[in-house]
């Protein structure tokens, strides 16, 4: 019987080790992906590149001017609180034999919120 055992990592660093040793270490390992976070992606790529803040001005004259700030690369402020959170989401699949040891190496790696179904 095949079983599905899932955890979450910090970083995709993390669990793409965790994967590498459990394929290695355990046997009746038959899958095992990664879940990327694709708002931290996003967010990592925006932290690489140049963002730029327009400046309004508010009187008027015969000649409108716009003020613009360029930060590079760009400060995490600007990256919204959920957005920075780089979690990744294992999903091992492995016989039914192999759950615990897919388990202990999870928690030995660090993962979190080890959920398991059959």
């Amino acid at each position: 019987m095949l079983s599905r055992v899932t955890a979450e990592f910090e970083t995709p660093e993390l669990a793409e080790y965790a994967m590498k040793r459990i394929r290695e270490s355990v046997d009746y390992v038959y899958s095992a992906k990664m879940i990327y976070n694709r708002l931290a992606e996003r967010a990592d790529r925006l932290g690489r590149s140049s963002a730029f803040t327009i400046i309004p001005t508010y009187y008027n004259t015969h000649t409108n001017f716009l003020t613009s700030v360029m930060e590079s690369p760009a400060s995490k402020d600007i990256i919204p609180e959920p957005a920075r959170n780089r979690k990744a989401t294992t999903c091992i699949i492995c016989g039914s034999a192999a759950v615990d040891n897919v388990i202990a190496f999870l928690n030995a790696m660090g993962g979190l919120n080890i959920k398991f179904a059959q």
